[in-house]
């Protein structure tokens, strides 16, 4: 069983003091591993009795099932993260791997799914993407996409932007989380304010085919398919799923809503 897969359902009840306690636990799950809950809760200065309640309240018997899973969570991310090693199949073979991603990457997504965001985008609210890391190199072009379809689009590219932007979100906004392994913290953080602010917009996110903390805060998710590339210790992991992805969605919206849209014009 995934940690995220149980956890999930419960996100939203919890309160303040019980998203700081998830965050915490998000951001030490290796260091948790064999320790107590009596050195966890000293770890997360809050009473023993305190974190039980929490760790009972985000789906787990007790303790014991808690670290159990923890512990089997981060084997299978370690095996993930394995099997992902760089052209895991011949270079030769790299081309049609490389078309599989993308062809996966559409095939998988769900004609429900696609039509909830074309309905918001209809109605054109305050479009935000977040992104960071190699995502965000990606994300400066989906913003001259979707600003050149008449959207009004913010993209803060750095962490004080960000900081900023969030405050302008709305109960109307659109947000976009772009983020391939999903479990960025400055991200989960962001959705967990919008929580606590009892604020509602609609988060649709891109990230793996893994279960992942932002793919389960997201109103709507979809996957990308990819292969690990690490070059010069540098990520040039691929993309163009994701890029994939989010032009789909653009251009599912022109076929559905275009020719009523004042700002859309067609061939």
């Amino acid at each position: 069983m995934n940690f995220f897969d149980i956890v999930g359902p419960h996100l939203a009840d919890l309160t303040k003091n019980e998203q700081a306690l998830f965050e915490f636990v998000i951001k030490n799950m290796q260091k948790i591993q064999g320790k107590s809950i009596r050195e966890v809760s000293s770890l997360a200065y809050v009473s023993t009795a305190t974190f039980l309640r929490f760790v009972q309240k985000i789906g787990f018997s007790g303790y014991s099932e808690f670290t159990t899973v923890i512990k089997f969570t981060l084997i299978n991310q370690q095996q993930n993260a394995k099997e992902k090693l760089p052209f895991t199949v011949k270079q030769s073979d790299y081309r049609e791997e490389y078309l599989k991603n993308i062809i996966e990457a559409v095939r998988v997504i769900q004609p429900a799914k696609l039509a909830r965001v074309t309905a918001k985008l209809a109605e054109h609210p305050e479009v935000f993407f977040f992104a960071n890391g190699v995502s965000k190199h990606m994300t400066e072009y989906l913003y001259y996409l979707y600003s050149m379809a008449g959207f009004s689009v913010h993209f803060p590219r750095d962490k004080d932007y960000r900081r900023l932007a969030i405050q302008q979100v709305n109960d109307d906004s659109l947000v976009f989380i772009l983020s391939y392994h999903g479990n960025n913290d400055e991200f989960v953080s962001m959705i967990n304010d919008f929580i606590q602010a009892g604020l509602n917009p609609m988060i649709v996110s891109v990230t793996e085919a893994d279960n992942n903390v932002i793919q389960n805060m997201s109103d709507l998710n979809f996957y990308m398919f990819t292969d690990d590339i690490q070059v010069n210790e540098t990520d040039i992991t691929s993309h163009i799923s994701m890029i994939a992805i989010m032009e789909l969605l653009l251009y599912q919206y022109v076929e559905d809503h275009g020719e009523d849209d004042f700002n859309m014009t067609r061939p």
